[in-house]
């Protein structure tokens, strides 16, 4: 969808109305349990994982989050 139309920017749309707010608490939760279902033997036993696949793991769920909004809020501007 061509936003120029609408005077909204895809920046707009991932960085405004609480999306980064709202990403990240899901990131915090949904990562939080991601950790623990692919890494909690090893952290309980006391082996530490790899950090970037903590990161990653608390990454992903930010990123489906934004996209989500990203492009329900294009589905919302191209049915106005």
């Amino acid at each position: 969808m061509d936003t120029s139309k609408t005077g909204t920017s895809i920046k707009r749309l991932a960085f405004g109305d609480g999306t980064p707010r709202k990403a990240a608490l899901t990131s915090l939760v949904v990562g939080t349990v991601l950790v623990m279902i692919n890494h909690g033997d090893a952290i309980i036993s006391g082996v530490s994982p790899p950090i970037w696949k903590i990161v990653l793991t608390y990454c992903v769920p930010y990123l489906v989050t934004t996209w989500g909004a990203v492009t329900g809020k294009l589905s919302e501007l191209k049915s106005q």
